[in-house]
């Protein structure tokens, strides 16, 4: 527990790439800026820096790579650069010029605690358009095993090295040269398949109008087809402009998602900072078999590579956060995104339904509407199911179930959204019946005592899906589910007979803090009159509850957030345990991150201010263990659930196939590990990151 807001306690690298100003021609010079980035990094608690191709000597400098007093001079600044990290913590990639056997190198150099552990030759050398380097330089293609005498030692030399961290599983990384990236089976693929979680790109790269782009999408997609980090750093201030310009671009991905970029064309020396989340890296390949099948089709690169050793001492305690963490998993705080979000979501849940009326010859649609979020939802995806199919909305059958806890408000919207959607509405109160069930089982309420607990609930809740049934039988129609994804990993669902069953659910992989976004998009995306979304717009605004309880005197309805839990704290849990298989306490370190500081970081566009919350980190423990508990104890109702489309890259809890799991498992060593690793103190963290990532490479 000491050292759970430690970044490096929960499995994060610290990653930087830097962007020094250079001088043409001058190691000097160059060492003394690559230094002073440096000596930042380590008072920052980085781990890995990553500085410009060429940097101790500067790319642009021609043919005076053919100079003897260049070369020296370049490893008079080696020999100085590897003195002075010896009080240094980062592993450093620099980039210089070497010469072995006769031959020069493009080269990085790794550089830790007074050593240079190893030298990596480029692979593609560019001789195109503005680009000549076969002039001066020799390719490493199929150097491996060799060593180089650089700096008055001699040191692995080769494209077959890996450096790794002998006591951190996972920080283990890959350096190329930046023509390398731009080939077709780049260096780092292999380097990514032998081990390496963490690929870096010492690049020099001049601009050009367009080009930046370009480069995002090969280090975005570098990271994500290789499951890695990818870090590049490209030259910047300094580089002689006589027929070139350099905008100094530096980025970090993960998975496909930017963690962070710099500004470009600075004027001065920069570092963008990131923390990488290796531990999630190695837990995402060994959550999908392909990246060995790619292995072993390459005849397993581990084979091939060598592992050179160091030793990173990393900081205790909290040293803040550099990375970007969305309160809404689900649900992110770009706008541009998010509208991309739930654009697809509503589309998929609707050719989902199409399918399933056109291959079952069914045309009638049976759905209970209650006025809530989720009935709300799923019966404007069957309108436009029918808008799209041609048929009459009339054929849409809307069911008002009014119980004992139906509020005035619910029943209000659920007429006034079937009249505004044009469906054929009906109402049955199923109170007489719910009585005399309970009379029948001898329930105290119906001797007229107040009780109502899970019988006097699932009475009502059975009693409106078996009305569904029977009148989908009477007129020829399907049951539309309306359950949702958060619901089903909480279990807060009644099993058979209830409404965890129906014939086809468009919104079971749809979690609740995404349904609300989707609803709001369908109000911009005018897909309906005013009148509906004046309905839309109310619908939104009401308390979450299942309605099955009566008010209390004062007039307050039965809240299911009071009595499980907030959703949003739910669907964070459920889509990091799901997703990515992370430890609770690693979850809840995020989820403290996320949610301290309702002031800190970005919310979704369009999330009413009221509803901005914040939550310490004994509360996030709480309800985190009743999840938990939840979560396990109720996969029984997943593994019966009637058919839905997968929605997000967060996946489904389907039994055929995001979630595959025993009906009979027990949830203790999750909430064990939750209990020792996660204190009770409320302490906010140093810092949280304001950044907001890219849209991820999905899967």
């Amino acid at each position: 527990m000491d050292d759970f807001h430690s970044i490096y306690a929960q499995g994060f690298v610290r990653i930087a790439a830097c962007t020094p100003r250079c001088a043409v021609a001058d190691p000097v010079f160059n060492l003394g800026e690559t230094l002073a980035l440096a000596r930042e990094g380590d008072r920052r608690g980085v781990a890995l820096m990553v500085f410009p191709e060429l940097g101790l000597s500067a790319y642009s400098i021609d043919d005076l790579f053919g100079q003897q007093t260049l070369l020296d001079a370049v490893e008079d600044s080696l020999a100085e650069l590897a003195a002075a990290s010896r009080e240094l913590a980062p592993l450093l990639l620099v980039g210089a010029p070497l010469r072995r056997e006769g031959r020069l190198y493009n080269c990085a150099v790794a550089v830790h605690r007074g050593d240079i552990l190893g030298v990596v030759p480029k692979t593609h050398l560019p001789t195109y358009r503005e680009f000549y380097e076969k002039r001066w330089f020799a390719s490493g293609r199929g150097l491996a095993g060799l060593e180089i005498a650089v700096a008055g030692r001699t040191v692995p030399f080769g494209t077959d090295l890996l450096f790794a961290d002998a006591t951190r599983p996972g920080f283990v990384v890959h350096s190329e040269i930046c023509e390398d990236v731009w080939a077709p089976a780049p260096p780092s693929d292999f380097g990514a398949l032998a081990g390496a979680t963490i690929l870096t790109n010492l690049s020099a790269s001049n601009i050009v109008v367009g080009k930046a782009d370009t480069r995002r999408l090969l280090c975005a997609t570098q990271s994500g087809r290789c499951w890695a980090a990818y870090v590049y750093a490209a030259a910047g201030p300094g580089e002689s402009t006589t027929d070139l310009a350099w905008d100094g671009q530096a980025c970090i991905y993960e998975l496909g998602a930017t963690l962070c970029e710099s500004e470009r064309f600075p004027t001065g020396p920069g570092m963008i900072v990131a923390d990488v989340d290796v531990e999630r890296l190695l837990l995402e390949r060994q959550r999908t078999g392909t990246f060995d099948d790619a292995a072993q089709l390459h005849a397993a690169p581990e084979r091939r590579f060598r592992r050179i050793a160091f030793d990173y001492q990393a900081p205790a305690g909290d040293i803040g956060f550099e990375r970007p963490v969305d309160r809404f998993p689900y649900a992110p705080d770009d706008p541009a995104r998010l509208d991309e979000d739930c654009f697809e979501t509503f589309n998929i849940q609707v050719q989902g339904l199409v399918k399933r009326l056109e291959a079952s010859g069914v045309r009638r649609l049976c759905i209970g509407v209650s006025g809530g979020l989720d009935s709300t939802h799923a019966l404007i995806v069957a309108a436009r199911a029918y808008d799209l199919l041609g048929w009459p909305r009339a054929d849409i059958l809307g069911f008002t179930l009014p119980g004992f806890g139906t509020s005035e408000e619910t029943r209000r919207n659920a007429w006034g959204l079937m009249r505004g959607l044009g469906i054929t509405g009906e109402e049955i109160d199923i109170t007489p019946l719910a009585r005399q069930m309970l009379a029948d089982l001898g329930h105290p309420f119906a001797r007229g005592e107040a009780v109502y607990d899970v019988t006097f609930e699932n009475v009502q809740a059975g009693l409106r899906t078996d009305l569904l049934f029977r009148a989908a039988n009477q007129r020829s129609g399907m049951v539309l589910g309306t359950g949702d994804l958060s619901e089903l990993a909480l279990g807060w669902c009644t099993y058979g007979v209830g409404d965890q069953m129906s014939h086809y659910n468009v919104n079971a992989s749809v979690p609740k803090t995404l349904i609300q976004h989707v609803i709001r998009w369908v109000v911009g995306a005018g897909l309906f009159d005013a009148a509906t979304n004046a309905v839309l717009t109310s619908v939104l605004q009401t308390v979450i509850s299942p309605e099955l309880v009566p008010a209390s005197d004062a007039g307050d309805l039965q809240s299911t957030e009071d009595k499980i839990g907030p959703y949003a704290l739910h669907d964070f849990t459920l889509y990091h345990l799901t997703r990515f298989g992370l430890r609770p306490s690693k979850i809840a370190f995020l989820a403290h991150r996320a949610w301290s500081d309702a002031a800190a970081g970005h919310w979704p566009p369009g999330y009413p201010a009221a509803e901005h919350r914040a939550y310490d980190l004994a509360t996030i423990k709480r309800w985190m263990e009743l999840f938990l508990r939840r979560f396990f104890a109720n996969q029984f109702k997943r593994s019966a659930l009637p058919n839905g489309p997968k929605v997000t890259t967060g996946g489904s809890l389907s039994p055929r196939g995001d979630w595959r799991a025993p009906s009979d498992a027990s949830a203790r060593a999750w909430l064990d590990e939750l209990r020792r690793h996660v204190p009770d103190d409320a302490a906010p963290p140093a810092h949280a990151s304001d950044a907001t990532p890219a849209k991820p490479m999905t899967r």
